[in-house]
């Protein structure tokens, strides 16, 4: 839809007058200004905000013909010019940067011309011409102060719906398939990085896709905050310009179209002074980054080594890992995922100073809030299917693990029960002095037989509930 930059110019207007805008731009004279009044850096929307933008102006014009407020000939150019913002054929003309006015009028008056223009071109007429008014027919019953908050609550809640929960939910399957993998693999636990009851591998696994299914509920009750929009306040919560029944329709559409339930918000005021809906779900993101990394740097640890490290595991080998050591495997994917928590960990601490930028009727933080929500959501989205992909899947294990539980210290505490806590201390840091098993000082301290000795120190019950023989230990 882009002609060619001829490196000609037009003239456009906006209420400050006229503007030389390139011939073959489709946003007009308001955009051009915020071209020159924001040269601050490359960061821009990024598509899954212009196709929230698209739709909620598509909707809004489907509504306003609706209701008899807009031109039917002028509200179907609207609809199908918006359509093209939803599509993405007319993202070249977004190029608005992040760091500009708080509201984001400066983005929603570019999606107005942009749109206005497309649409008085689909009836006809010129760019700028204005057979199709910017303000008087896209931004009908609109007010940017409540548009942008919108339109970044339906990019989060599709971001997360078709890209985060997916992913995840692919993560949880390939961890639980390990899990079933593993579940015969008997290792020895740590706690405090240090030598604890043996463990199975499928168990750790099992935490791990626990983890993981925990991130989509908490996921779950953040959409249902994200799904009350602003959308029919206006300027500052009031309504005014807009039709009492304009909200409600267009939320209805707007469900429709992201096979999501979006509703107008009970409190107007609430939703445009503050953006405490983004605030919580950027704490979820950050939850979810948080569970990613535990689980990353565990698998990263596991398949140290492979001769001087913890070596339980194997991980997929995808590239060389140093540029002067032959043979050198680094666990890459792994180091991505953490690169990614710290990434999104920062971005929430913006979105904090963000959520603090509400003064009386407006919070004035609303486009770098946005830019960071939905980079976050996005990067997790990625990250986490990469990591699913090109790590969890090809785990394997070694004998590394199932070796070391019979020297295995901690075999100790099977004896707890049967002989008290302090004598199976002593067992044990008899054993750690002479460099024998618990089994060896045991038999020799314990007065216990071999068959006794079977019974207690079979790796395989200390993975699942329930006492060993004899009383109770410590």
């Amino acid at each position: 839809m882009t002609k060619k930059d001829t490196g000609k110019t037009r003239i456009e207007r906006d209420s400050m007058g006229q503007m030389e805008v390139p011939e073959e731009a489709y946003y007009g004279a308001s955009t051009m200004r915020a071209v020159l009044n924001f040269p601050i850096s490359d960061l821009r929307f990024p598509r899954g905000f212009i196709r929230a933008l698209g739709l909620v102006k598509q909707a809004a014009a489907q509504t306003n013909m609706e209701l008899g407020l807009l031109n039917p000939q002028i509200g179907d150019a609207v609809v199908k010019a918006a359509q093209e913002v939803v599509d993405g054929a007319l993202d070249d003309h977004f190029l608005l940067d992040i760091f500009q006015t708080g509201s984001g009028t400066s983005t929603n008056t570019n999606a107005n011309e942009v749109i206005a223009n497309r649409g008085t071109e689909l009836l006809g007429g010129d760019r700028g011409s204005r057979l199709v008014h910017p303000n008087d027919h896209v931004n009908m019953c609109q007010s940017s102060n409540d548009v942008i908050p919108t339109a970044i609550h339906i990019a989060a809640l599709a971001s997360i719906k078709d890209d985060l929960i997916p992913a995840l939910q692919g993560m949880r399957k390939a961890l639980e398939v390990k899990a079933e993998e593993f579940w015969p693999i008997i290792k020895t636990g740590r706690t405090h990085l240090q030598d604890a009851t043996p463990v199975r591998l499928g168990q750790e696994f099992i935490g791990y896709a626990g983890q993981v299914e925990r991130a989509v509920l908490r996921l779950d009750h953040a959409m249902e905050d994200l799904s009350e929009v602003a959308l029919g306040g206006t300027a500052v919560g009031t309504g005014v310009n807009a039709h009492q029944e304009f909200s409600a329709r267009t939320c209805a559409r707007l469900s429709k179209q992201i096979g999501l339930t979006v509703r107008e918000t009970e409190n107007h005021f609430q939703a445009q002074n503050c953006l405490d809906g983004v605030v919580e779900t950027s704490g979820v993101l950050r939850t979810v980054a948080t569970s990613m990394y535990k689980i990353a740097n565990d698998i990263r640890w596991l398949g140290s080594g492979p001769r001087a490290g913890i070596g339980e595991i194997t991980l997929p080998e995808v590239q060389p890992g140093s540029s002067i050591m032959p043979g050198k495997v680094n666990p890459v994917i792994a180091e991505s995922v953490i690169q990614v928590v710290a990434q999104v960990i920062g971005n929430d601490a913006t979105i904090a100073m963000s959520g603090q930028g509400g003064y009386f009727e407006l919070n004035m933080m609303m486009p770098v809030a946005a830019y960071n929500i939905l980079q976050s959501a996005s990067l997790l989205a990625t990250s986490a299917t990469n990591f699913t992909e090109q790590c969890v899947a090809g785990i394997g294990a070694t004998n590394a693990g199932p070796d070391l539980v019979e020297r295995g210290l901690m075999l100790g505490t099977a004896l707890a029960p049967a002989i008290g806590y302090d004598k199976a201390a002593s067992i044990a840091k008899q054993a750690a002095k002479d460099g024998r098993t618990i089994r060896e000082v045991a038999r020799e301290e314990a007065g216990l037989s071999e068959e006794d000795l079977d019974l207690l120190l079979k790796p395989e019950k200390m993975t699942e509930p329930g006492l060993g023989s004899g009383g109770g230990g410590g």
